[in-house]
């Protein structure tokens, strides 16, 4: 296979794009790891580019303000189709559903832990947090799904990346706040989680816990090189559910959550749609053959949206 493929070299390295947080680090670095294990390749016949990002540098507001989520992609896409890196790699639930033209999105590694975790200095669950406790949490559908649950909190606006929310409770500006249980796991830091939060209990971010590699759609060697590192069932799972949120046109302001799990030849899909303020929501799930993901999706998109009726977004 590898005699086909055009591989990359010390003197030649391909160039891995990336935002420079902890986490997004990580990412880069274990799908350079994928790589590098596919096709015997050393470390050096790879290059990591950190580029900055609108969504890293502006801390102060909300993303809803800002922009939403290209926040975290536009600048690293520009440099991918100016040829300054080679592949890019995202945190899927960051990702719009749509890519600019030239650009192709279908290489997804093994998908890792789905769930929400909860994380207080004080509390052990959302039920122990007591009346009136403050939760901070920059994510409009952990809001919405935490005012529905319990309206009696009080949620403020927390953004960083994970060392600064850290930071953040242990000087009180919030009683506790939420955080994907993968990026935990992936910093080695799974221990600060008081407990993952179920599906069942908050369904989580369409994508979440998924790391996604893009590439120019011209660009055939890549293109080999990350078919060899994609995981087929990651694939077809989020087929589903960024086909969901897509119909439903999600963005950072609107509360979606979606989780599509792969049962025998089955796709079984859950999804949910929340008024911004917690004051209600409407959820539904679906089945059918794993071939028919995105059509899945589209039509449970359609029936929350029916059940919904207009001007349910607010």
């Amino acid at each position: 296979m590898t005699r086909d493929i055009a591989l990359p070299t010390p003197a030649r390295p391909l160039k891995i794009g990336t935002r420079g947080s902890p986490l997004a680090l990580w990412q880069a670095h274990e799908v350079r790891r994928c790589l590098m294990e596919a096709f015997e390749l050393p470390e050096a016949a790879f290059e990591v580019v950190v580029i900055k990002v609108m969504g890293d540098q502006v801390q102060d507001k909300a993303l809803r303000e800002i922009g939403g989520k290209g926040l975290f992609t536009r600048e690293i896409e520009e440099a991918l189709l100016d040829g300054g890196i080679d592949i890019a790699v995202h945190s899927m639930k960051d990702m719009p559903t749509l890519q600019p033209e030239g650009l192709a999105l279908d290489c997804y590694l093994k998908r890792a832990d789905v769930r929400d975790a909860f994380v207080s200095p004080r509390y052990g669950s959302i039920g122990e947090l007591p009346q009136g406790a403050t939760v901070g949490s920059s994510s409009l559908r952990r809001r919405a799904q935490l005012a529905l649950r319990r309206p009696d909190l009080k949620l403020v606006e927390f953004r960083g990346n994970v060392q600064t929310r850290m930071r953040k409770l242990e000087e009180g500006v919030a009683d506790a706040t939420f955080l994907a249980m993968a990026g935990l796991t992936r910093l080695g830091m799974a221990g600060v989680a008081r407990g993952a939060i179920a599906p069942e209990e908050m369904l989580p971010a369409v994508a979440q816990g998924a790391i996604g590699v893009e590439r120019r759609s011209a660009d055939a060697p890549v293109a080999a090189m990350l078919a060899a590192i994609h995981d087929r069932e990651t694939g077809l799972r989020l087929a589903a559910e960024r086909a969901f949120l897509l119909r439903l046109d999600g963005s950072c302001q609107t509360p979606i959550a979606g989780l599509a799990m792969v049962e025998g030849g089955e796709v079984w899909l859950r999804g949910e749609i929340l008024r911004p303020d917690g004051s209600a929501s409407v959820t539904g799930e679906r089945r059918g053959p794993v071939a028919e993901g995105a059509a899945i999706g589209r039509a449970l998109a359609e029936e929350l949206l029916d059940r919904a009726g207009p001007g349910f977004f607010g």
